[in-house]
Parts: C-alpha cells; sequence; structure tokens
C-alpha cells in the first residue's frame, strides 16, 4: 500500500508539473509495468529527435499535448489516468523490451493485468486525432475526456495588421488621396494578392 501511494504521490506531482510525463526505461518499469498499480497508464512512444527526423512523431505530439492538458485541466482530472512519453532516444531498451519498431504508436496500461491487443492504438486506420484518442482512452478507461483546442489568432493578428496599415497609409496620405483612384496601384495590389494565396 505504501508503495502503491508513494507512485501516485509522485506521478500527480509530475503531472502538476506537465500533463506529459517524460519517461526513461528504469521510469517506465517502475511506473508503468510494475504492480502495484491502481491506475492506467496511456504511453506515447516516439521519435521526436530532430536527427530521427519523424514529422508524423511531431504531429501525433502536439495532438497527444492538446489530449493531455484538455484532462488535466478539466474537471474530472484524477490520479486514475497519467499521459507519458517514452522517446526512442531516452528509453531505446523500452522499445526492445516491447518488440516495438515504429514510431509513434499509443498505448494504455491498464491497472491489473498485461495491455490487450486492444489496448494499442490502431494508428494507420483512424489517425492520430485528439478526438479519436479521446475516444479510444473512453473504450479503455471508462475516463471521459472533453478535448479544448487552444484558438488560433493567427487570422485575427493579420487582419488588424491589414486593417492598421491600410489605416497608417490613409492618414500619412490625407492630404492627397489621388492614389485610391490609380487603377494601375489597384491592378497590382489585386495581383499580389491572387498570388500570396
Amino acid at each position: 500500500q505504501n508503495l502503491l501511494a508513494e507512485k501516485v504521490e509522485q506521478l500527480m506531482e509530475w503531472s502538476s508539473r506537465r500533463s506529459v510525463i517524460r519517461m526513461n526505461g528504469d521510469k517506465f518499469r517502475r511506473f508503468v509495468k510494475a504492480p502495484p498499480r491502481n491506475y492506467s497508464v496511456i504511453v506515447m512512444f516516439t521519435a521526436l529527435q530532430p536527427q530521427r527526423q519523424c514529422s508524423v512523431c511531431r504531429q501525433a505530439n502536439e495532438e497527444y499535448q492538446v489530449l493531455a492538458n484538455s484532462w488535466r485541466y478539466s474537471s474530472a482530472f484524477s490520479n486514475k489516468l497519467f499521459f507519458t512519453i517514452v522517446d526512442y532516444d531516452e528509453g531505446a531498451d523500452v522499445f526492445q523490451q516491447l518488440n516495438m519498431n515504429s514510431a509513434p504508436t499509443f498505448m494504455h496500461f491498464p491497472p491489473k493485468g498485461k495491455p490487450k491487443r486492444a489496448d494499442t492504438f490502431d494508428l494507420q486506420r483512424i489517425g492520430f486525432a485528439a478526438e479519436q484518442l479521446a475516444k479510444w482512452i473512453a473504450d479503455r478507461t471508462d475516463v471521459h475526456i472533453r478535448v479544448f483546442r487552444p484558438p488560433n489568432y493567427s487570422g485575427t493578428i493579420a487582419l488588424a495588421l491589414l486593417v492598421s496599415l491600410v489605416g497608417g497609409l490613409l492618414y500619412l496620405r490625407r492630404n492627397n488621396l489621388e492614389f485610391i483612384y490609380n487603377k494601375t496601384g489597384w491592378a497590382m495590389a489585386a495581383l499580389v494578392c491572387r498570388f500570396s494565396l
């Protein structure tokens, strides 16, 4: 009981600092593989180092982070589910131990017993969107995670910048506004807009 409480406390402490816990071989064996456990662990096996050139790993990692953050900041957050990551360069022994030769791979390690076939997420068939991962986790653990995506303000910022540039130009040329009636200028602006889209 003491060992279990200690493990859960340590995992909760790591989760409070970062929604996805990085693991090496030793941490993986101690917190994910070794009993006692009364919690589920979702592990993303990946290869994020630049020299590995795994662009799919980076995209999958972004979705995984969105999902883990949605769980960490939800009102349902508890010590029943933890999100972890094992990078090949930090835990090659874990990849060998599990006979794993591809990345990214998502696996669920249940509180009791060994992972079954359904505990490995079917990335090829389903894709790795955070919503799909959340559905799979709900099937495996009965933990329902509502995915919250961070807002994307790039369009709003670009529009505000354009409006301020046009406003600034009109203000500077307020005494001489003939350029507004210049057809050549508008044609050039239309061409620039067309090729930039």
